[in-house]
């Protein structure tokens, strides 16, 4: 009987199961990705990361979802995938260059001594245009389009930070949001040819805001860095925050800085949850 080893970590509550898979033969690692996420018969994760040798950065990473579905991005798993390499020494210098289906992305390591974190990424510069997003519109920037979704009418700001996200903000608690009924549906709109990610936001305040996730290809999780970056932009889009933004999920808080042009930063923990080995 064959055995993978496997780390499993979390950010902010959003867990991964990370392997070190820059030696293993190639295999189907959708399939496992579905086996080794479930919560009743797996390890249980969001997703699973693939820790690879890259030729135009340290490191490569490829994260698959539950469902099996590849994903461009995870800004909470690179956090992980980051502190993985980092204290495995994988790279020893306090800036870690990933590569990813989104392009390279650069994590700083504020170390504090076994824990090396925070974590700041460099998650890109955000795609607003439609058909970069992508979605059925050529408009840019998409703000407040009306998205019919079965009895409703959803004003949806969308947002690529290397995957697509659709944001809806509300004036009432996100946590009474039907968010497991109506996810799937704005996941699988006809308005988002590669499915997208649903975020539903409260503007506590303009450097606070209060959120909750479905995911394209997990549902309902307790935290998405991608995620929080673009509920932050496009609070910022439509003037409801600043440059810097507290962004506050079921699993804990992330730090989102935008000037409203470059960059998106983020900052926060990650940290180990257990170790095993995967019998196949």
């Amino acid at each position: 009987m064959r055995s993978i080893s496997f780390t499993k970590m979390q950010g902010v509550g959003n867990d991964f199961v990370l392997i070190d898979a820059r030696s293993a033969p190639e295999q189907d690692w959708r399939a496992l990705a579905r086996a080794m996420c479930d919560r009743h018969f797996g390890v249980g994760a969001d997703g699973l990361i693939l820790v690879l040798a890259s030729g135009s950065a340290d490191l490569r990473m490829r994260m698959f979802n539950p469902d099996g579905s590849e994903a461009e991005m995870c800004g909470n798993g690179i956090r992980c995938f980051a502190k993985y390499a980092y204290d495995n020494r994988l790279v020893e210098r306090p800036e870690i260059a990933v590569e990813t289906a989104a392009g390279i992305k650069r994590i700083a390591v504020k170390a504090d001594g076994a824990r090396g974190e925070p974590f700041t990424v460099g998650m890109g510069v955000p795609r607003l245009a439609g058909p970069e997003i992508p979605v059925a519109a050529t408009i840019s920037p998409v703000v407040d389009y009306p998205l019919a979704v079965a009895d409703r009418e959803l004003p949806v700001t969308c947002v690529s930070m290397g995957n697509p996200h659709a944001v809806f903000f509300t004036a009432d608690d996100p946590a009474a949001f039907p968010l497991d009924t109506v996810g799937p549906q704005v996941e699988h709109h006809p308005f988002f040819p590669r499915r997208v990610n649903f975020e539903v936001c409260r503007v506590e305040r303009p450097d606070r805001l209060i959120v909750r996730v479905w995911e394209r290809g997990a549902g309902i999780t307790l935290a998405c860095g991608t995620g929080a970056c673009a509920v932050a932009v496009a609070a910022h889009l439509k003037g409801l925050s600043g440059d810097h933004t507290v962004v506050v999920l079921p699993g804990g808080e992330l730090q989102i800085e935008w000037d409203g042009l470059g960059e998106v930063l983020m900052s926060g923990p990650a940290e180990y949850v257990c170790r095993g080995r995967w019998l196949k």
